[in-house]
């Protein structure tokens, strides 16, 4: 029944040829428990793997508790090629089944945490998400939910089974199941039958006839197939090797670590409440307070007993394969060659009957069976009968396996690769050695048809339907499938090229010109061939080029404009180079390149092109981009208009459609960077060193940057407007005037609020531009045509000759703001503007074609990023409330305000400046560090051997972060080698170069300054040194980064060695060596590194593990879920929080419909109503979601991401909330330890850490310890909160407590008025804060008095021998611990009646609006909106990362200063 459609044609056509509606309707499902035979790879034709998600009940205690999360079902747009072997899980779905939240299997822990919205579809109708998702959806989401039934599976030789489906799943999904449970997980090959009918795979449970609640289906046994039985052996060896961390330390498969059930040593939610006497609470060595180098070995704690108990020496495919003639035609499929523990060899034969071990020995072929010969259906049953050891380790691995978190199993929708990685054992494995060498890439045998057409997939899955909330989840699970596939995919072609596997398709060019297609993919290296980018920066250009070029293409996929196609990019960087991998426009490979241009240019505008559709299609997108339409001249000097820069290239595929490419120069270029004649930049510029003249003329600015300016010039232009109408009024006649001006205040209010609420998006309404100069048309800009209606309101009663009054005023305020209309607020770019070689056509001055406007326009929009963006980032950062703690972190920041990293040096120069800021400097600092460190060594890779290049590598992190000697690891053959070498020059060099045309010869050309000499390899310039990479020493490579340094981002970096640098900046070596292993793909072996090491080299050549690509690409979003994930936040800021809770539960179901269980965005979801659920008072619940969270975050950011330690820190609170006392500490331990390996010691999430342990601690009466952790975290709050902030009088608060508890009095004291003087004078005497303060410091002074009177009897009476009196101190209740706890992490229960609330959210509207920070505190009004402000936004007001203008995320510290004030602790 193998349907050999042509997957290319049923692609084309988007449709299920596997029968009912002609709708995408492949549903992809696959096992991600990498037990299926297919789990080898990760993609299918439409390759589902991400999967697992289930919107399961939540009784975990249901029989064997499996999360049987493997079903999963992913839409994707091929055929639904119905193969019987749905082991890959091919399956055809009906569209309506968009989301399949099937409430099934009831072990899967529900991931939507919202227990209650089971049935509905939790969406209060009426509400804001009405608007959001258009009123027709909401009636779609009750659409999604559907019917549970409950039938029973009985297969041969094991119970009956009852599992509950949903009546829209596949019986597919029962397959998987089947597969994924313990006691039917050996079986591949069988059919289930209902009434001696056999089920149709692909056909949903609600259509089957007979199938009712309580039937039974059977599991049948089906012959094998020579395809079944080779995915039946991978099943197996995917079983054995289940628990075998190596596919995630290699970074294959899309597997990856997670290491919380280690730390909480098994499952949270079973854990009994631990009473405080019985905890273990001492931390280790490198989590006490004072850590110099935090050692590595812990960030992989559990290397011993991973893998689990080894079942078999070998299993291998024997090399008596293929079954020779004679054999055949007795059904022989296959042989298997085993080795058990016993140490007995048996080849073993597959026929269509099942597995029989047969007579052959490793020299005679006897294929006869054995005697016994122990037939069965399945290899798992065949190799228990023969070998005891094997039974009781397979059952020993099926139990490790079920108890693992489902979380924990399934795969991730992108590699994430581990900096360090332990010493793997290399085993024998068959299959694994199959897949690496064989010819096909590794899917082919899955799916009918060959190899996959990327380009036609993902244009496909764009121009799928999305009217409909179902259509655009369908729509959106199918983008993000074939990106998925299409990243892994590119990614493994990428390190195909560079180690020279791939044939080129200009073999005979030089190696950095050629070309390569793999897989259906086109793959080019990161040179200027053909002195394309001369002008521009040469190789330098060229290596960015493919970077902005990504860019281009997320925000043109960002604004998803129906009809423009955008290319398939992945920028991947390995060993040095960076490849571009894109996929392939259909014909283009047929023509020559100038034949296929329809539109713009390919000389950088000699001759350019524009096409009517083009110009339609691209105006369209470029009004949300703020692109303005131009014209040039071409070379006959006709004028063009184009509608986008000039490079950017438009395509007529043969399949029609209409594609751009080379969207390099999207946004307008920053003339901070560029040396320009005709430019001259303001003051305040030239003094700080503007303009600098990058490496490269291709810097541009920053799309978040240019909305934060349109967004900042418009609250300007409306408050001008609002100053020149009220003074328009004051001159009227004294009548109108008293109604005028009631009004207009509220007008210029109304405004300001539109300012606020507008986004930049709808800003204006692009005119036609013909009629510029007519009467303003009805399309002209919202926010003009609701001013001026404002003022035709205002005036109605005034003669008209003030229309034309409130036109001036219109003009005057576009005039002031610098609009490029006069007469309505219009800010759009000019890309090309300054690009040298167009040539524009000028506009009349002060029209839109203006060009001195447009390129004012670009001139103080870079002004604005220096003068305005920079300090705005600092200051935003001032308050410390979610400090970025690594350079990805920082990066993300600066992004985020439109700063792009080229400024670093600028910020660093600022930050220096400010030593609350210290910590920001320091990892600024690093990162700076880092990033000139990569672009050295990239050249550096470039020019060494594969034979070399572990040694080359250790070598160069020896010379990075070490001090002793570094003498490279070479043998003395190879030294020989190198002395005649360097003795010969650079003849011997060119020869080498001109002999072989490996890339990695031919790319010794490519020196440091860019100017690449053509074929000839005489590597002069600056990487002289890095010719021979054996050359390298400390001292020249730390002049080198100095030297990057100050011409990259003009910054001073003095200091000449790693020691230096981390006296002077602080720098910890672990840290950088961190950051540099993960910035360019390096992965170390786990082991405690001496840095200081005198004799002998720090790294080996046995050091260096792996080397990583690092990937970049765009992440599709998920619109649905990110509108009510909005809704939701907004929800909550207004104190609304179980209808935020439903809405975020609604999103959460929405993201794992999209992108499946694995996500960062349902990461984010996960730690909202985990903090939710805390705050709603349910602790157990916001562990159980909060578990997953974590989980999640180390399987998708990594173990040590910035993003990881926040979710340890949360959970801890909330497992103190639920009695798990000794796990809150370990869990805080291990964020500690992390943060502290990241970036030192000396940071205030550091300081808010350690007042966590510390309070834990004295909660279990471990003083001594506590007092310790808790003058830590005093030390740091007292640096970067200033000795009057509130974090510091609660520190010196919890000081006192501990110290008391000590019978320490006087400290104690002391510590206590600290914190009275600090209430006195923030809150004033009357504040309760104040009280509490004053009658603590009154007990401590009663209990001092009283011991000192003990004192003096004791000495008046000279009896010194006897024991002192025991003083009494009662330790803290739990319940008073955690309230303290509450206080610390800024989490407020703040209990306000309703009229309070609605009287408040007033009052904070004001306060969100105009923002001031100058709170007086002292009012009491605003104490209450500040608490309730607090309260509302305590929980995280974070957004899915994929957004654009994403809201700044604040992250769980304590509030802003003034809100801890109202704190009750």
């Amino acid at each position: 029944m193998a349907l050999e459609i042509d997957a290319k044609n049923a692609a084309a056509t988007g449709d299920a040829s596997t029968g009912a509606t002609g709708k995408a309707k492949a549903k992809e499902t696959k096992n991600n428990n990498n037990n299926v035979p297919a789990a080898g790879e990760k993609n299918l034709v439409n390759g589902g793997s991400t999967a697992a998600k289930k919107k399961g009940k939540k009784n975990r205690n249901k029989s064997p508790p499996q999360d049987a999360v493997s079903v999963e079902s992913v839409a994707a747009l091929s055929n639904g090629h119905a193969e019987k072997a749905a082991v890959n899980g091919d399956a055809a779905n009906s569209d309506d089944n968009a989301n399949v939240l099937a409430d099934k299997e009831a072990e899967v822990k529900k991931p939507s945490a919202a227990e209650g919205a089971e049935g509905e579809g939790t969406v209060a109708e009426g509400d804001a998400v009405a608007a959001e998702a258009a009123a027709a959806d909401d009636v779609d989401l009750d659409a999604l939910h559907d019917v549970g039934i409950t039938v029973n599976i009985s297969s041969p030789g094991s119970d009956v089974l009852s599992v509950q489906l949903s009546s829209m799943e596949l019986v597919q999904e029962i397959h998987q199941l089947l597969m994924d449970r313990e006691e039917t997980c050996h079986r591949t090959c069988f059919s289930l039958q209902l009434d001696n009918v056999t089920l149709d795979n692909f056909a949903e449970l609600k259509t089957i006839e007979n199938l009712d609640q309580g039937s039974t289906i059977r599991v049948v046994e089906e012959p094998y197939t020579m395809r079944e039985a080779r995915i039946h052996v991978r099943h197996v060896r995917d079983l054995l090797k289940n628990l075998d961390p190596a596919d995630a330390y290699n970074g294959i498969d899309c597997t990856s670590l997670t290491y919380l059930n280690t730390i909480t040593q098994g499952d949270l939610l079973d854990k009994k409440r631990t009473r405080p006497d019985s905890v273990d609470c001492t931390p280790p060595e490198y989590v006490t307070p004072g850590v110099r180098e935090p050692p590595l070995l812990p960030l992989h704690p559990n290397i011993k007993n991973a893998k689990g108990p080894q079942a078999l020496k070998v299993l291998t495919t024997s090399a008596w394969n293929p079954p020779p003639g004679p054999r055949k035609l007795h059904g022989d499929l296959m042989y298997l060659y085993v080795v058990t523990m016993e140490d007995k060899r048996f080849h073993i034969s597959a026929c269509s009957k099942g597995f029989y071990i047969n007579q052959s020995t490793d020299d005679s072929f006897n294929p006869k069976p054995d005697n016994p010969s122990h037939l069965s259906h399945s290899l798992i049953d065949l190799l228990s009968h023969i070998s005891p050891s094997f039974r009781r380790a397979f059952q020993a691995i099926q139990k490790r396996r079920t108890m693992r978190h489902a979380f924990e199993r399934v795969a991730t929708p992108y590699q994430v690769y581990q900096w360090s990685a332990p010493q793997l054992e290399h085993t024998v494995d068959a299959i694994r050695a199959e897949d690496a060498f064989s010819s096909k890439l590794g899917y082919e045998e899955h799916i009918p048809g060959q190899t996959r057409d990327w380009n036609e997939e993902l244009q496909t899955t764009r121009e799928l339907p999305r009217k409909t909330l179902p259509e655009r989840l369908l729509r959106e699970r199918a983008i993000f499938k074939v990106h998925g596939d299409f990243v892994t995919a590119a990614t493994r072609g990428a390190m195909a090229v560079i180690d020279g596997n791939v044939l080129a398709i200009n073999p005979g060019e030089d190696a950095k010109m050629q070309m390569f297609i793999w897989n259906n993919i086109f793959f080019s290296l990161g040179f200027d061939v053909r002195d394309h980018y001369k002008e521009l920066g040469g190789d330098h250009a060229a290596f960015v080029a493919p970077r902005y070029d990504l860019h281009g293409v997320r925000v043109y996929n960002a604004v998803d404009v129906e009809g423009l196609y955008t290319l398939g990019t992945v920028v991947i960087d390995y060993r040095g180079y960076r490849v571009t991998a894109q996929s392939i426009i259909p014909g283009i490979l047929e023509r020559e390149q100038e034949q296929s241009v329809v539109y713009g240019s390919i000389d950088f505008g000699k001759t350019v092109l524009s096409h009517p559709k083009y110009l339609e299609l691209l105006r369209l997108a470029g009004k949300h981009l703020k692109i303005l339409p131009h014209s040039v001249l071409n070379e006959r000097d006709e004028p063009v208009e184009l509608c986008s820069s000039v490079e950017c290239k438009g395509i007529i595929g043969n399949d029609g459609r209409h594609y751009i490419l080379d969207l390099l120069r999207t946004f307008p270029p920053d003339v901070n960077f560029l040396k320009l004649r005709d430019v001259q930049l303001s003051k305040e510029l030239t003094d700080m060193g503007f303009p600098i003249e990058h490496r490269h003329k291709l810097c541009c600015l920053r799309q978040e940057l240019l909305e934060a300016f349109i967004e900042d010039r418009y609250v300007t232009f409306i408050r001008i407007a609002a100053v020149h109408l009220q003074q328009l009024n004051a001159k009227k006649q004294a009548a109108t005037a008293a109604s005028a001006e009631k009004e207009l205040p509220a007008i210029a209010e109304k405004q300001e609020e539109q300012a606020e609420e507008v986004k930049p998006e709808e800003e204006e309404k692009e005119k036609p531009q013909q009629q510029e100069e007519s009467a303003p048309s009805a399309s002209e800009t919202k926010s003009a045509e609701a001013m001026v209606n404002a003022i035709r309101e205002a005036q109605s009663n005034v003669a008209v000759s003030n229309e034309v009054q409130a036109a001036e005023v219109v003009k005057r305020a576009c005039a002031a703001v610098g609009s490029l209309k006069e007469k309505e607020f219009d800010f759009r770019f000019n890309p090309d503007v300054f690009s040298p070689g167009i040539r524009h056509i000028d506009g009349p001055d002060g029209g839109v074609q203006s060009l001195a406007k447009q390129k004012r326009l670009v001139q103080d929009a870079a002004e604005f990023l220096v003068l305005k963006q920079i300090p705005a980032f600092i200051k935003e950062h001032m308050a410390h409330s979610s400090p970025p703690i690594d350079g990805q972190s920082l990066t993300e920041s600066l992004h985020s305000h439109g700063i792009n990293i080229r400024y670093l040096g600028k910020v660093i120069k600022m930050l220096g400046q400010m030593p609350r800021m210290d910590y920001l400097h320091r990892i600024a600092v690093l990162e700076l560090i880092v990033r000139a460190t990569k672009h050295i060594y990239y050249t550096y890779m470039q020019s060494t051997e594969p034979l070399h290049l572990s040694a080359a590598i250790s070598h160069f992190l020896n010379c990075l972060v070490t001090t002793g000697p570094v003498n490279p690891a070479v043998s003395s053959e190879e030294a020989h080698k190198k002395q005649t070498r360097t003795n010969g020059g650079k003849h011997n060099k060119h020869n080498k170069a001109t002999k072989g045309s490996k890339p990695q010869q031919a790319a010794a050309t490519q020196n440091g300054n860019g100017t690449a000499a053509g074929g000839s390899a005489s590597s002069s310039g600056s990487s002289g040194s890095s010719s021979d990479w054996t050359l390298m020493t400390p001292r020249s490579l730390w002049q080198q980064i100095r030297k990057e340094a100050k011409t990259y981002w003009n910054w001073d970096l003095d200091c000449d060695s790693i020691e230096t640098a981390a006296s002077k900046y602080g720098l910890l070596r672990i840290s950088l060596l961190r950051a540099f292993c993960l910035k360019v793909g390096i992965q170390v072996l786990l082991r405690e590194y001496n840095f200081e090491s005198k004799h002998k080299p720090t790294f080996g050549d046995d050091d260096i593990v792996n080397v990583f690509p690092v990937v970049k690409h765009i992440s599709p979003r998920a619109t649905d879920a990110y509108n009510f994930y909005t809704t939701g936040q907004t929800k909550i800021q207004q104190g609304m929080l179980k209808e935020g809770y439903e809405l975020i539960s609604e999103a959460l179901n929405l993201l794992n419909n999209v992108f499946g269980a694995m996500h960062q965005e349902n990461g984010s979801c996960l730690r909202m109503l985990a903090r939710l659920s805390y705050l709603l008072g349910d602790a157990q619940d916001a562990l159980a979601i909060q578990q997953r969270a974590v989980i999640m975050s180390e399987r998708v950011n990594g173990i040590d991401n910035p993003s990881t330690i926040l979710e340890y820190a949360h959970l801890s609170l909330y497992s103190f909330a639920n009695g798990h006392v000794g796990m809150s500490l370990k869990l805080l331990y291990r964020a500690r330890y992390l943060l502290v390996l990241i970036c030192g010691e000396d940071h205030p999430e550091v300081a808010l850490i350690d007042s966590n342990i510390s309070l834990i601690l004295h909660a279990l009466g471990e003083y001594e310890l506590s007092l310790r952790f808790i003058e830590h975290a005093l030390k740091l709050n007292l640096k970067y909160f200033g000795n009057k902030a509130m974090h510091v009088a609660v520190s010196y608060h919890l000081m006192a407590r501990t110290q008391s508890c000590m019978g320490d009095f006087r400290s104690a004291l002391n510590n206590e008025k600290e914190t009275y003087s600090i209430y006195k004078s923030q809150l004033g005497e009357k504040h309760e804060k104040t009280r509490e303060s004053a009658e603590c410091l009154r007990l401590l002074t009663h209990e001092a008095v009283a011991l000192q009177r003990k004192m003096n009897d004791i000495y008046s009476n000279g009896k010194l021998t006897s024991d002192l009196p025991p003083i009494h101190i009662t330790p803290p209740s739990m319940g008073s611990v955690l309230e303290m706890l509450n206080t610390i992490n800024g989490i407020l229960f703040v209990h306000i009646s309703q009229k309070d609330i609605v009287k408040v959210r007033s009052e904070i509207e004001k306060h969100l609006k105009t923002n001031t920070e100058e709170n007086e505190i002292t009012d009491a009004l605003k104490t209450i909106v500040a608490s309730a402000n607090n309260n509302d936004n305590a929980p995280e007001t974070e957004q899915p990362k994929g957004d654009v203008n994403a809201a700044t995320p604040t992250q769980h510290t304590n509030g802003s200063e003034d809100a801890t004030t109202t704190v009750s602790s």
